[in-house]
Formats: C-alpha cells, structure tokens, sequence
C-alpha cells in the first residue's frame, strides 16, 4: 500500500515543510547602509585605529544603561579582559554553571585561577542559585552568571549569595543580546558583563566581543591589559605608571570595519530582534500543548524575555512519548523539513580538561596548579545531576529570523504529526546513544545552516 498523505515522512509520507525558507533562515540580515559603513571604513584606511570603534562601544554602552565599553576581537578575549580587569589572578577561584560553553570561563586558566562550577536549573538550564553558596571559598574572587540559550537566569538570587559574601558577579550575555529581566536588559544587572559579537550570535556583526561596567578602575584595568595603545585614556592613579606596554601581553584591539558594522547594527538589530521574539513566541504558542515538548521561554505575563532567541533549546520528555528517543524523535523531525537538534553543550566538568590536563606544564592538572598543596580536590570534581542528565534531554528547533506565519505553521504541523504518530515510531527505536551533545563542536556550521 502506498504511503498516505499524513504518514510520517521518515516512514515514506510527504515532508510537511513545503514553502521556500531561504529567507527565513538567513542571518545576519544586512543592508546597503551596512554595505555603505564598510565602505567608507575601507576607503578612509584607518582599519586599525579606534576611533570608530570607540564610537561603537560609547553607544552600546549608552543603549544599554552603562558608564564604559571595551570592546575586542571576540567574545573570547571580552571575557579575559573583564576577569582580569575584574581583579581575578593566581589561587583564585571562579564559580560558573558547568552546562555553559567553554569561552563563559576557560579563561581563568590564562590567569592562574581555578573554575568552580555549580548545577543549573532544570527548567531554565541557567545557574541554580541554591547551588552556588555550597561551592564558595575563602579564595571564591567571581560568580559568572551565563544566561543560556536566551534564557535570563535567576539574577536576583544570584545576587542575594553574592551580596552575602561580597563577591562580584559577571553577566556572561552572548547568548541574550536584547533579552529582558524583569524589565531590565541583560548586561545591565551586575558588576561586569561581556557579550560575543560574533556572526552566528543574534547581535552579529562578524567576529567581536565587548565587557561593560560602571566600574571606572575595572574599565581602565581592562585597558591597561590588552590595549596598550588607549593607555593614555587610564584615569586610574595607581595603574598610569604601567601604561605603554600590556600588562597581559595580550593585543585585543578590534578592527574599524567591525565597529562600522556594529554602529550599524545598533540601529537595525532592536527591529530585527523584536521580529524574532514575535516568530518564536508564534512557534512556540502553536507547540505548547503537544505532549512531550517542554518550552523555556519566559511566562508571558512576566517582563522577562529572550532577546534575539540564540540557539533556542527546548526540553524532551521521552516517557510522554511512550519512551521513544530524542534522536529519533528528532530524525524524525528533520524527514519532515524541520528541525530538531538534539543535546546542548556537554557539562564541562566531565571534560578531561578540568580533570587531568596539564596545560602549561606544572606537573599537575592546571585547574589545581595554583591551589594550596593541602586543599580537598574532591570538591572540584563532584557529581552535577542535573546538568549532566539534562543536556541529554534537551533540543534546538528552528531559529526563525522573520514572522512569516505560513513557515512557522508548516514547522509546527511537523513537530504535531511526529508526536500524534510517535508510536509508529517505537519499533525500530534504538535508542539514545552517546553522541548527544558536544564540547567545542557543537555550534556548527553545518548544525545551525537552518536554524
């Protein structure tokens, strides 16, 4: 018999995502007056001055509510700049949650401090506050707060722990560029945030990061570490004798035709980012009562929001669905035209990097190289049970740049006739295996070309 029209199209049906998405997947979306900035950049020549890109950090920093703006090649380098500028060095300990990637707080090593990592909440996958104070020490120096996948953490109590221990919190935004918490945007909240600039992000502008603060001491550190040529901009009494070489011996000045583009994008993004919300808050009202799909997403009612909605994860519960895996629930999914990428990053405390790697040659794993010799280990390598059971149970849908209802509908007839048919599914199901997840290979090209 032939296959019928609704039948599963991993099983022989028709796809149900028919129309031509090329659009509605493109990103970044940029314009003639993108094109026209750059231009101008490269024509004037000054490629690697900062004067356009001061321009850049004095508006971002002005749209979001904060005194100073650094900016750099990558998020990557934002972040060692605002733990160093934050004060942190050897024997120091930072807490960050483990389900986070790498660039939230590897950085610390280049620094000789120590990551800590705490669980994550099982419903919003950001850092559980209740787990942080039981991870504090004596030499605990800074809390990073990662809001991930868009989701704004619990900021708030985060903020109570940290108050009780006098401890400065870093905001770790590349994830929520736009996203509202409890009216107040991401990156505002606390001492120190830093954002990834980068092209796959939802404020993309190539490949850049930026730290804010209202601190004018932690701002002037920053520059006194990696931007030996604005040394003359220190106001700091006691840092204006280091000036002229790098205290890092680090060189993170970003290039001027990135700082066009963001100028640019600054203008275009709060548009672009509104049309994404309104997307997927459609996709997601038109999935919410389907068996086995948990969303995260803020409550409606609440002033909290996602921004630009980077890598949106939802949650599985396989047991709605009669057992039936994530992977083929997702393969599934992906026969139909959508998509449905299972894992998230993998908690890093199971990376051996955190474990058992020397990297610079100490004769010990570098996360305890700079540890008092009489310190219990054991505290450092526990067991997270939430994270590492969660990543497993989690999966990217389709990351809509545009509010066309006609795709979003088809996307979300594909996700309802996987559930209604799952128990076609059930027999040939294998199962999960390991490869839900990843470390550094996750955030693909070839993962993200759709969504």
């Amino acid at each position: 018999m032939a296959p019928g029209k609704d039948q599963l199209a991993l099983l022989g049906g028709k796809a149900s995502v028919t129309l031509d998405q090329t659009d509605m997947f493109k990103w970044p979306r940029f314009s003639d007056e993108h094109e026209t900035a750059v231009l101008d950049m490269l024509r004037n020549g000054n490629l690697s001055g900062f004067d356009v890109t001061k321009t850049f950090e004095q508006q971002y920093a002005e749209n979001l509510g904060r005194k100073y703006a650094l900016c750099c090649p990558n998020g990557t380098a934002a972040i060692l700049n605002a733990f160093y500028a934050m004060g942190i060095g050897v024997g120091d300990e930072v807490i960050a949650p483990t389900l986070t990637y790498w660039a939230s707080i590897l950085q610390v090593y280049n620094l000789g401090a120590t990551p800590v990592f705490a669980d994550v909440d099982a419903d919003t996958l950001c850092i559980d506050p209740h787990d942080i104070e039981r991870r504090i020490s004596d030499r605990t120096k800074a809390i990073v707060v990662v809001h991930y996948s868009g989701m704004p953490a619990d900021v708030d109590s985060v903020k109570n722990v940290a108050a009780k221990y006098d401890i400065p919190i870093l905001e770790d935004c590349s994830h929520a560029h736009g996203a509202l918490y409890k009216g107040r945007e991401v990156g505002s909240l606390t001492e120190v945030s830093a954002f990834s600039l980068m092209s796959g992000k939802s404020f993309a502008i190539g490949e850049a990061g930026i730290f804010f603060t209202d601190d004018r001491e932690i701002f002037d550190r920053g520059l006194l570490f990696s931007h030996y040529a604005r040394h003359n901009e220190i106001e700091t009494n006691a840092l204006q004798k280091y000036a002229g070489l790098p205290a890092g011996g680090y060189k993170h000045r970003l290039n001027q035709l990135t700082s066009a583009l963001g100028l640019v994008q600054l203008r275009h993004y709060p548009e672009q980012m509104r049309e994404i919300d309104k997307a997927m808050n459609y996709f997601c009202d038109l999935i919410e009562e389907l068996p086995a799909i948990q969303l995260i997403r803020p409550l409606k009612s609440s002033k909290t929001t996602k921004g630009g909605w980077y890598f949106p994860l939802m949650k599985y519960n396989k047991e709605e669905l009669g057992g039936l895996s994530l992977q083929t629930f997702a393969k599934a999914i992906g026969a139909e035209g959508s998509v449905c990428n299972p894992g998230s990053n993998t908690p890093l405390h199971l990376h051996p990097l955190f474990t058992e790697t020397d990297v610079y040659g100490h004769g010990k794993p570098t996360r305890f190289a700079h540890l008092p010799d009489d310190v219990d280990k054991s505290r450092f390598l526990g067991a997270y049970p939430v994270a590492e059971k969660v990543y497993q149970s989690v999966f990217q849908v389709p990351w809509f740049k545009q509010f066309d209802t006609a795709i979003i509908e088809e996307h979300a007839a594909a996700y309802k006739k996987v559930v209604e048919q799952s128990a076609s599914l059930l027999e040939n199901d294998e199962g999960d295996d390991s490869s839900i997840g990843g470390f550094s290979t996750f955030f693909t090209e070839s993962r993200n070309n759709r969504s």
